[in-house]
């Protein structure tokens, strides 16, 4: 099973939540903000419905106020899953039992270190229902216990299969001491130094705690001497080697299991975990502060991350999963002021809005996009960082332009009026055509573009002059009083550029007219521009050269 939409009513730190357009290839959800942003808060969503749908109806009215945000209002979780079903639960005290199964989720609070081993016998946990998962913590607050249960049902499966099965001693290693012993390797490396080697699982006998025994170089060490680290590791593998076979349509939710581990650790236990050790059918949410996450989430095409840094969750709030070569993910691990020394190999631009799709698919060599809201946005940002930005012409003139590039040296300027402008140029839509097999008048494409001009210029023209008082260029107090400052103000200089674009609009010579004329909202009729992706309008080899040129 896997999640491609949560909606959250009055749950917990949420107000209204709506996470939408995870896709479903998603093997992997990382879920990044700061300490109290809310990560754990949706976690415990995802505990709530489980708790219900495992029939457990006896739960206290501390439940009921736990997850509820306010008392007064009703609660209401509602999940799409991959096979198009949704499944909601609202009301105040009282639940319906969703159309889900009990193994649908599977969850580890992050309060599950054992620094040392304590049971001395078997069964000192109690009685465990493993198939009810009757053992895990009640809220993610609490402390997850489960080690010592998992270390007792691992030699239980072992003895079983020893006993029942007529597999060899060897067959029984290579089924469930290999598998963590290869995880061991790609997680902490495979040299004489760093490789560590389970020998033994033996569990806790005649008044002794368990044998857990390991080798690392030439040394033999317990479980109770390994690193924090090391015991996070093994701690989440034996997890899933006891309990995984229960849950093969399931949303794991295992909350910062980065601990104790460095970047590099970090991305090898992420990647080694979802790879290897989740099933395919299922889905694995994380929350992280962990650069090494971060970084494995980028890379992998199964993969999204979700930002809930930043967010009044008091208010309504919609999260899409972010880019993947947005940076401004890693400044939860690292630090804004970190960022540029981070990406010192590679060009960042900011970009306006949903322009970092478009330009994100060229693929340009050592060179990421970044989303700002708007112009004024990505004109803000570039003066306040070492970052380059990329914006649109709008109604700017020649000179204009001449003076931006000149003051604004990281500050990059479409020479159309706007992206679609070069999506639905002649040239890109006679390559795309020409790619696709399709004929295309390209003389008979220009000569409705101009007439698609004349018939907007005049309404174009009135509001040429107060459009651009909105550009922030030239602001800062180094042009007070100049007149580069005054060009973008009800000004003569002002009005002197807005005739400049005039001009351009009433001259029907292509070039001229068309930086000026805003395709994104004009010539949406012509036939040879309909239905047709701008996603694949934006894959052309005319497109990537004319922007590569912009930003040489």
């Amino acid at each position: 099973m896997r999640i491609t939409k949560i909606e959250l009513v009055n749950f917990k730190r949420f107000s209204h939540l709506e996470i939408s357009n995870i896709p479903e290839s998603s093997k992997l959800v990382v879920v990044i903000g700061s300490n109290g942003s809310g990560k754990s808060s949706l976690f415990d969503a995802f505990g709530f419905v489980a708790t219900l749908i495992k029939g457990d109806t006896s739960t206290s009215e501390d439940f009921w106020k736990y997850f509820g945000k306010t008392e007064t209002k009703q609660i209401s979780v509602s999940l799409q899953t991959s096979d198009g079903l949704i499944h909601t639960l609202s009301g105040e005290n009282h639940f319906n039992r969703p159309d889900l199964s009990t193994n649908s989720f599977y969850g580890r609070s992050s309060f599950r270190q054992i620094p040392r081993l304590m049971r001395t016998g078997l069964g000192q946990g109690g009685r465990i229902d493993f198939e009810k998962d009757s053992d895990r913590p009640k809220f993610l607050i609490d402390r997850d216990n489960r080690f010592e249960n998992d270390i007792e049902k691992v030699t239980e499966i072992i003895l079983k299969e020893f006993f029942r099965s007529g597999r060899s001693n060897e067959e029984i290693r290579q089924k469930y001491i290999l598998p963590i012993n290869e995880a061991l390797g790609n997680i902490f490396g495979k040299g004489n130094d760093t490789k560590l080697h389970l020998i033994e699982i033996i569990p806790p006998l005649e008044g002794k705690v368990a044998q857990i025994t390991f080798r690392k170089g030439n040394s033999e060490i317990h479980y109770n001497y390994l690193s924090a680290g090391e015991k996070e590791v093994f701690n989440l593998l034996i997890n899933l080697l006891s309990r995984a076979s229960l849950y093969q349509d399931t949303v794991y939710y295992l909350d910062e299991i980065d601990l104790h581990l460095n970047t590099k650790l970090q991305f090898n236990l992420l990647k080694e975990i979802t790879e290897n050790w989740i099933p395919d059918r299922c889905q694995l949410w994380t929350a992280t502060h962990s650069l090494g996450f971060i970084e494995y989430a980028k890379q992998s095409d199964h993969a999204s991350i979700l930002d809930f840094d930043d967010l009044n969750f008091d208010l309504p709030q919609t999260l899409v999963p972010e880019a993947k070569d947005n940076p401004e993910v890693y400044e939860i691990a690292v630090g804004k002021e970190l960022l540029p020394s981070l990406f010192q190999h590679l060009a960042v631009y900011f970009v306006e809005n949903k322009d970092q799709d478009y330009y994100a698919s060229i693929g340009i060599p050592k060179t990421v996009f970044v989303s700002a809201n708007d112009r004024n946005s990505v004109y803000r940002k570039v003066q306040t960082s070492e970052f380059n930005g990329l914006v649109d012409r709008d109604f700017l003139s020649d000179d204009d332009i001449q003076q931006i590039r000149q003051h604004y040296p990281k500050l990059r300027l479409l020479n159309y009026y706007s992206v679609e402008n070069y999506m639905y140029h002649p040239d890109n839509l006679a390559e795309y055509y020409q790619k696709t097999g399709k004929d295309f008048d390209k003389l008979d494409y220009i000569q409705q573009l101009k007439e698609t001009k004349n018939d907007v210029k005049d309404s174009l023209i009135l509001r040429i002059a107060s459009v651009r008082s909105s550009y922030p260029y030239f602001e800062e107090p180094d042009f007070n009083g100049k007149p580069l400052q005054k060009r973008f103000r009800s000004s003569q200089e002002n009005f002197d550029q807005t005739a400049a674009v005039q001009g351009y609009l009433s001259n029907d010579d292509l070039e001229t007219f068309y930086k000026s004329l805003p395709m994104k909202d004009y010539g949406k009729r012509i036939p040879q521009r309909q239905h047709i992706a701008k996603s694949d309008l934006v894959k052309t080899a005319w497109f990537k050269a004319q922007i590569t040129t912009l930003l040489v």
